[in-house]
């Protein structure tokens, strides 16, 4: 399979702390992917680095074949890399159909010109449908509980259809049955040709779903290989169990 991201010697220090220390990797078109570690191993530091929430002290990044010099978020989203946060960034205030029709990359003032435009009032109730959240389209997105913003945050990250969705920590204080929702909304997407790479502490959610695997410690890559693989390599084992 091509790579649709290619991460290259990635590096970004906080102080005297290296977040990044070289890091690199490559996310397959097709693929659903995860990004392991330790905490502190440098995930959601990866994460913001691509998609020019941080600027990167060095390396470089390839998105469809195109170098991206200077990453910008609004501009990543246009190419078709898009992103959720470990807590999910929703606009309180406004409805849950606002929250998605936003998602399609407009300014938030736009809402007040037309509240939502025909088009994008279509799109957004089939993704809030399509997200079990239908009923709750006109409550604002405040309202809803931890879990039902999560899923309310990822409907908005496919109102810009993207090829590539980068979800940080997707099922991280939800409930079992949310995890299970959350996975089937993933696999679904990806059955409909979306890329995937997940931040993830929930290891049988990784294992079952996931391929690569990308393990990152002390902000390097250890390793990269199947579920299977990966967790009898022995440096992995090292990294989450050892001293």
């Amino acid at each position: 399979m091509t790579a649709l991201l290619a991460v290259e010697g990635l590096t970004k220090s906080f102080g005297g702390v290296r977040a990044l220390d070289e890091c690199s990797f490559e996310i397959a078109e097709g693929s659903v992917g995860a990004l392991i570690g330790p905490n502190g191993s440098g995930k959601t530091t990866a994460f913001n680095v691509i998609t020019g929430y941080q600027a990167a002290d060095a390396g470089g990044l390839t998105f469809r074949g195109r170098a991206v010099r200077r990453p910008d978020p609004c501009r990543l989203q246009r190419l078709g890399l898009a992103r959720t946060f470990q807590q999910p960034r929703v606009f309180p205030g406004l409805s849950a159909l606002e929250n998605v029709v936003l998602g399609r990359n407009q300014p938030w003032h736009a809402l007040l010109r037309d509240r939502v435009p025909g088009p994008d009032r279509r799109r957004a109730e089939e993704l809030l449908d399509e997200f079990g959240l239908a009923a709750h389209a006109h409550m604002p997105a405040g309202r809803l509980s931890y879990g039902q913003r999560k899923l309310l945050e990822f409907a908005g990250v496919l109102m810009a259809e993207p090829v590539l969705v980068l979800l940080d920590e997707p099922t991280a204080g939800v409930n079992p049955i949310m995890v299970k929702t959350m996975e089937d909304h993933i696999r679904r997407r990806h059955a409909q040709g979306v890329t995937f790479l997940i931040v993830a502490h929930e290891m049988q959610f990784v294992m079952s779903l996931c391929d690569p695997v990308i393990v990152l410690d002390h902000g390097r890559r250890i390793a990269c290989g199947a579920p299977g693989e990966v967790q009898k390599d022995p440096r992995v084992l090292d990294a989450y169990l050892g001293d």
